[in-house]
């Protein structure tokens, strides 16, 4: 079995063991302070402030709550609620397995008729659809599979310690790509100047983010 093998042995392991048993009550009460930033459903902001976390893998967001503790990747509103006193590894760990369980649609709901309107609204506003970005999404395409498609998955979905990228608003992605381009945040298994964010132009970037919100139908 050769390393990366090994490895993705390893995080469904992991992640196995995150998702195994959730006690969805207090999943949600550890996250409602992340309510006030992220949303009540885990969507993130429309204009790119914080990122969609439904959804997410478990092993991907944990291990980035591990590096806001640490401040392995510095973000000061979340240093605060990460420290240990706040939020200890166990209350990671299963917030992070239940967000990974939460669905956003991305179509908007069919109503049977006998719903209530609590009930109506709550499917509503648990819909997520990224508005299609500008750019030439058959060259981003090409890109993407080229060059991210190996890690984040074919469809945009992550796997592991990969994040799922599709279904992520597009000014967010942008604004970590170019956090990343600075060298203010570290990219997983590469050095401050090497990897495929280095090398491409802001055209294949802009093609890219347009390619991926064509997939948020997808299979």
């Amino acid at each position: 079995m050769n390393k990366i093998s090994c490895l993705l042995v390893v995080i469904a392991g992991f992640s196995g063991a995150l998702r195994a048993e959730i006690d969805v009550d207090k999943a949600k009460e550890i996250y409602g302070p992340c309510a006030a930033c992220h949303g009540q459903f885990g969507a993130g902001g429309k204009k790119g402030e914080y990122p969609r976390i439904a959804g997410q893998h478990a092993r991907y967001t944990y291990e980035q709550l591990k590096n806001f503790q640490s401040q392995h990747r510095l973000n000061l509103p979340m240093f605060p609620y990460t420290k240990e006193r706040e939020l200890p590894e166990e209350d990671m760990k299963l917030v992070a397995a239940w967000l990974e369980t939460v669905e956003l649609p991305t179509r908007m709901p069919t109503f049977n008729g006998d719903e209530d309107a609590l009930t109506r609204l709550n499917m509503v506003e648990k819909v997520m659809i990224v508005p299609r970005a500008e750019g030439d999404v058959a060259a981003g395409g090409k890109v993407y599979q080229e060059h991210c498609g190996g890690c984040h998955g074919r469809q945009g979905k992550g796997r592991g310690m990969f994040p799922m990228l599709v279904g992520q608003y597009t000014n967010y992605l942008k604004k970590q790509i170019d956090a990343y381009r600075r060298g203010e945040r570290p990219h997983e298994d590469e050095t401050a100047s090497e990897g495929i964010l280095y090398q491409v132009s802001e055209d294949e970037i802009r093609n890219v983010l347009a390619y991926l919100t064509t997939l948020q139908n997808a299979d």
